[in-house]
């Protein structure tokens, strides 16, 4: 299995990338059609996309750490239908600077070396939306 790691960096404080990362508005700014979150260690997320032919897809996650404005990791449910299922995701985040670093790690992602780099794409132009809506 593999992981993907990216980070970025992003001029505003972590409380605002904190927010970004565990609202529905948040997330729905920068990476989701539409979330809803219960933000609490074993709370639900909920999010939902479009597949490559437009179809919605909703998937489904766990908050299992939550420490306020510093770490987020979500274990994304075995049944979900999209390219979550089985995998959990983590985001970091530390000042650096006048600015927020934030880090992604997804793993447990089952691709091919293909896929790896695709979804490493993915992440960076997740990374890029998330600083733009954040920075403008």
């Amino acid at each position: 299995m593999a992981t993907v790691r990216q980070q970025i960096n992003i001029a505003v404080s972590t409380r605002v990338v904190w927010d970004a990362l565990t609202t529905a508005d948040g997330l729905a700014s920068w990476w989701v059609d539409a979330a809803r979150v219960d933000t609490r260690d074993g709370g639900r997320i909920v999010i939902q996309t479009e597949d490559a032919e437009g179809a919605p897809i909703e998937e489904i996650g766990m908050f299992q750490q939550l420490r306020p404005t510093r770490k987020i990791e979500i274990k994304w449910d075995s049944n979900s239908p999209g390219p979550l299922r089985k995998t959990r995701l983590e985001f970091v985040l530390a000042r650096d600077g006048d600015e927020t670093r934030v880090a992604v790690i997804h793993s447990g992602v089952e691709e091919t070396e293909d896929e790896n780099a695709s979804l490493v794409k993915e992440w960076r132009q997740a990374l890029l939306a998330l600083r733009s809506s954040l920075e403008s």
